[in-house]
């Protein structure tokens, strides 16, 4: 083991037997609780966001809408990177080797912010052409809108990417308190200002974007700052003296890149659905688009348990710990099933209330309302094993096999027998959530099967300790 005195690992020794936990129950509490809020706040706030901008006019929302259906895209791949940075990292800390997690960080800083660089560039040069293919002819209002939009968010890209760099660092270090508290300040930040530029300057979508830059400014600052400290176990200060290793930013590209691919499906996947719900009319469309946002609600506090398996299962993986994940991932996945339990029992008791908070016409809340409770009744048996247990294979190395199941299922599940029973079949949006379900059991019988193969946990992401 290599002396690194600074650092506090996560274990716990007993003196009768010399075994060790990697997280004690307090600390793998607190690791999971704050990735938990920091997933919850950051979607109520984006919920208030978008109810702010929906005030400057329908062509303002059209166009934020627009854009932001290829600015998550990006935002997927930034995260992908990140994952795949987050692994390598947690990896080297379990196995104490603390220098070599601090030069891979430093690479995954370096490849996040080229990367975005790169793609800022061409968003920023190329976004009426890009605009135009993806979305062929909009309305004048609409497109102008959009070009605004799509420039001043394209440049927080690289603010952006750095943010989710230096959080995966930290929560590979099993610090998730701090990321939190950084995105809650800026997504504050956020809201606050589109608040005084929408209806204080009346700015319109540049109200909207001006402070969606400065908050993701702001929180690359915040981490990045933080990482220069001391007393913490990845400590980066010479930003400006990195440079490339390519063995490095190798071994995260080979993780990053199925992660990456496995969202992208994901996100086209969303395009195609929602290109067929659009031929069902207004109505469906905001029962469908509200049932939607309401899931998503649903499973952010059941993700923030995700992220954190991670971390947790990444560091007994470095470890050696093959049995340790093992556990750690059934105990987790656990949790998770308990989150969504709640969250489920939380949504289907509110859902009649916010469609009437939120204006929705009768016709359209009734049929927000009926879809909303079959996803309150269908997820819990289905969700938890679709996805948590994945979180913790692709930490162990299995990013592959994510990929190809998360992909096959998106297009033969979500898309294909949604597209199929509404244009052929006639139905409405509960289409979609046929689709959705399938997709969810396909993949939990999948990640069941692929867990108790033990599979997963042959590969190998770091080379023999020399």
């Amino acid at each position: 083991m290599k002396n690194c005195p600074q650092v506090v690992y996560y274990t716990l020794y007993t003196q009768e037997s010399w075994d060790f936990l990697m997280f004690t129950p307090k600390q793998l509490w607190g690791l999971l609780i704050p990735l938990m809020l920091e997933q919850l706040l950051s979607a109520l706030m984006g919920i208030a966001d978008t109810m702010m901008v929906s005030n400057v006019g329908s062509s303002a929302i059209a166009a934020v809408s627009l854009v932001d259906s290829v600015n998550v895209l990006m935002i997927q791949l930034f995260s992908a990177m990140a994952t795949g940075g987050s692994i390598v990292c947690s990896q080297y800390i379990g196995r104490r080797e603390i220098r070599e997690a601090t030069d891979t960080g430093k690479q995954l800083l370096l490849a996040v912010f080229s990367v975005s660089a790169f793609i800022a560039l061409i968003c920023i040069t190329l976004r009426q052409p890009l605009l135009r293919l993806i979305f062929g002819q909009v309305e004048q209002d609409v497109m102008r809108n959009a070009l605004i939009y799509m420039l001043v968010t394209s440049l927080s890209f690289p603010f952006l990417a750095l943010y989710n760099a230096g959080a995966a660092l930290f929560r590979a270090c099993g610090n998730s308190r701090l990321p939190m508290t950084v995105s809650v300040l800026c997504n504050l930040v956020n809201v606050a200002g589109n608040a005084l530029l929408i209806f204080g300057f009346r700015l319109g979508v540049l109200g909207a974007a001006i402070p969606t830059l400065v908050s993701r400014v702001l929180c690359a600052v915040m981490i990045l700052w933080q990482l220069r400290k001391p007393h913490q176990t990845i400590i980066i200060r010479d930003y400006l003296h990195i440079r490339p290793n390519l063995r490095r930013i190798g071994s995260i590209l080979r993780l990053g890149i199925p992660t990456g691919v496995e969202n992208s499906m994901f996100q086209f996947g969303k395009l195609m659905i929602q290109s067929s719900v659009s031929t069902l009319g207004t109505t469906a469309i905001a029962a469908q688009a509200m049932a939607a946002t309401l899931e998503g609600l649903a499973s952010n506090a059941p993700i923030g348990i995700g992220l954190g398996m991670m971390t947790v299962v990444g560091q007994c993986m470095g470890a050696g710990r093959v049995e340790e994940a093992k556990r750690y991932i059934r105990k987790i996945t656990g949790y998770g099933w308990i989150a969504i339990l709640f969250s489920c029992a939380a949504i289907g008791l509110l859902v009649r209330p916010i469609t009437i908070l939120g204006g929705m016409e009768p016709q359209a809340a009734e049929m927000c309302v009926g879809m909303v409770y079959l996803i309150c009744l269908y997820k819990p048996i289905a969700w938890t094993l679709a996805f948590l247990p994945g979180y913790g294979m692709r930490a162990a190395g299995d990013v592959r096999f994510s990929m190809l199941l998360s992909s096959s299922t998106m297009w033969v599940c979500r898309v294909m027998i949604t597209v199929i029973l509404i244009r052929v079949f006639g139905f409405g949006p509960v289409a979609v959530w046929i689709g959705m379900f399938s997709d969810w059991t396909l993949r939990a019988i999948a990640y069941t099967l692929r867990y108790r193969s033990g599979k997963w946990a042959e590969h190998r992401v770091l080379q023999p300790s020399r």
